[in-house]
C-alpha cells in the first residue's frame, strides 16, 4: 500500500492531477447532486416553506461541516507533508489525535444544539411560520453529527494519501444512498420533512462505518490502531493552525447566512429566504467540482512540497489554477443563460422564480473569478502557510461579504442583499491576487526563489 503515497513524488503532474481530482469532482457532483434532489423532494413534498425551513438550518449544518473541514483539512496537509518526508509514524499519530477531535466535537454539537435549538433557530432567521418545521428537521440531523463530521473528515484522509478513488466511491454510495433513503422516509413511509432528515443521517451512518472498515482493514497505507489514539497537543495544534482557514471560511459563511436570513426576512420575507436556498443549492453543483479541483490538488502539492521537489509544486498549483478557472467559467455561463430553467428544477412557484431569476444572475455576475480564490486558499493550506491560508479563506465572508450586507440593503433594499455577493468575490479576488503576487515563487512557472524558500 506504501506506492499510494509514493506514486505523488512520482507520476506525472497532469495524469496525477486527473488521477485525483476527477474521483474528487466526481464526489463532489454526487454530494451536490443529492443537495439538489433533497431540495426537489422537499419543495415537491412539503412545499416552498419546506424549502425555507431547510435553509434556515443551513447555519449550524454549515458549522458542523466547518469544524470537520478544519479537522479533515488540517489533518490531511500534516499526513500528507509528513508521508513526503517519510515520517508514516508522525502520520499515524495525526490519524489517531484526528478520530479523537472527531468524536469530542460531534458530542459538543449534539449537546449544545439539542439544548439551545428553538432559541438558535430564531437567531438565525427563522419566522413563526418556519420555526417548527426547522426545529423538525435539525433536532434529527444532530443525532447524526458524529457521521457527518467523521465520513467527512476521512474523505480528506484518505485523499491525504493518494486514494481519491475510494474517497470518490465514498462520496457516490453515501450521495446515491442519501437520494434512496429519502425518497423511502419522505413518500414511502409519508414522513415529510422528518423523512428528509432521516435519509440523511442513514446515508451518513452508512458512509461512516464504510470509511472506518477502510481503515481498519488494512486497505490504508494509514493505520487506525489504539496505540496511535494518544492526545498530542503539538500535533493537534499544527492541524487546527492550517484547519482554522476552513473553518474560517465555512464558519464566516455560517454567520453570513444567518444576516443574510435575518436580512431577507425583512426586506423579502420567507419567499427570499427559499430564493437563497435554492441558488445556494445551484452553487454547490457549480463550484463544487472547482472544490474537487482544489482537493485533488492539495495531496499533490503538499506531498511534493515535503519531499522538495520544488518544480512539481509549481507545476501542479499553476495547472490547477488553468483547470479551476475554466470550471468557474463554464458555470457562469450557464447560470447567466439558463436562470429560469434552473429555477424550475426546483419549483413551479411562478413568485419564487420571478424573484429568483435576477438574484441568480445577480450573485453569479463576478463568479468566473471563484475558482483562483480557492486554489489560491488550498494551495497556502497544502504548504502549511497558515497565516496566508487563513487571510485567503476569511476573505469574502469576513472582509468583504458581512461589511457590504450591512451596508448596502439600507440603501437598496432586497437587491442590496443580492448586489452584496459579487462585490465580495470582485474585492477577494483582489486580495486573493495580491497574496499570490506576495508568494510568486509558488505560483508563477519558472521562478527561481522557489527552491531556496521550501528549503
Amino acid at each position: 500500500m506504501k506506492q499510494q503515497s509514493e506514486r505523488l513524488g512520482i507520476d506525472p503532474i497532469p495524469k496525477l492531477l486527473a488521477d485525483l481530482a476527477i474521483p474528487a469532482t466526481v464526489g463532489m457532483l454526487a454530494m451536490a447532486l443529492h443537495s439538489v434532489i433533497d431540495a426537489i423532494f422537499i419543495a415537491r413534498g412539503v412545499g416552498t416553506i419546506g424549502v425555507a425551513a431547510v435553509a434556515i438550518t443551513f447555519p449550524l449544518t454549515m458549522i458542523i461541516i466547518a469544524t470537520g473541514g478544519a479537522i479533515g483539512i488540517g489533518g490531511a496537509s500534516v499526513i500528507s507533508r509528513a508521508l513526503g518526508a517519510g515520517s508514516l509514524e508522525k502520520a499515524n499519530l495525526a490519524l489517531g489525535n484526528i478520530v479523537l477531535m472527531s468524536l469530542a466535537v460531534s458530542a459538543a454539537f449534539l449537546v449544545l444544539g439539542i439544548a439551545f435549538l428553538s432559541p438558535m433557530l430564531s437567531l438565525f432567521g427563522a419566522s413563526e411560520n418556519l420555526l417548527p418545521l426547522s426545529c423538525e428537521y435539525l433536532a434529527i440531523i444532530l443525532y447524526g453529527t458524529l457521521f457527518f463530521i467523521f465520513s467527512f473528515v476521512m474523505n480528506n484522509i484518505v485523499r491525504a494519501e493518494g486514494n481519491a478513488r475510494v474517497a470518490m466511491a465514498t462520496m457516490i454510495i453515501s450521495s446515491f444512498l442519501n437520494i434512496g433513503f429519502t425518497a423511502i422516509y419522505m413518500f414511502g413511509f409519508n414522513l415529510g420533512m422528518s423523512g428528509a432528515a432521516y435519509g440523511t443521517v442513514t446515508a451518513q451512518g452508512v458512509t461512516s462505518l464504510f470509511l472506518y472498515l477502510y481503515f481498519v482493514a488494512g486497505y490504508s497505507t494509514l493505520s487506525m490502531k489504539i496505540k496511535f489514539l494518544r492526545l498530542k497537543p503539538l500535533l493537534i495544534g499544527e492541524i487546527l493552525a492550517v484547519g482554522a482557514s476552513a473553518f474560517v471560511r465555512q464558519g464566516a459563511a455560517s454567520l453570513m447566512l444567518i444576516i443574510a436570513n435575518n436580512l431577507l426576512v425583512h426586506y423579502g420575507g420567507d419567499l427570499a429566504i427559499a430564493v437563497l436556498g435554492i441558488i445556494h443549492r445551484v452553487m454547490m453543483f457549480t463550484l463544487m467540482p472547482v472544490l474537487g479541483v482544489v482537493q485533488g490538488l492539495l495531496p499533490v502539492v503538499g506531498y511534493n512540497y515535503g519531499a522538495k521537489l520544488d518544480s512539481r509544486v509549481n507545476e501542479s498549483i499553476v495547472l490547477g489554477m488553468k483547470v479551476a478557472t475554466l470550471i468557474s467559467l463554464t458555470g457562469f455561463l450557464i447560470v447567466i443563460a439558463f436562470p429560469e430553467a434552473l429555477m424550475r428544477i426546483f419549483t413551479d412557484d411562478p413568485a419564487l422564480i420571478e424573484m429568483g431569476i435576477p438574484a441568480l444572475r445577480t450573485l453569479y455576475a463576478l463568479s468566473i473569478t471563484v475558482g483562483i480564490q480557492m486554489v489560491a486558499g488550498g494551495v497556502f493550506q497544502a504548504l502549511g502557510k497558515a497565516r496566508e491560508a487563513f487571510i485567503a479563506s476569511m476573505a469574502r465572508q469576513v472582509l468583504f461579504l458581512i461589511p457590504l450586507l450591512f451596508l448596502l440593503p439600507p440603501f437598496l433594499g432586497l437587491s442590496g442583499v443580492w448586489l452584496a455577493f459579487p462585490l465580495a468575490d470582485l474585492l477577494s479576488f483582489a486580495l486573493a491576487i495580491w497574496l499570490i503576487m506576495r508568494h510568486r515563487e509558488y505560483f508563477i512557472p519558472g521562478n527561481s526563489q522557489l527552491a531556496a524558500v521550501s528549503k
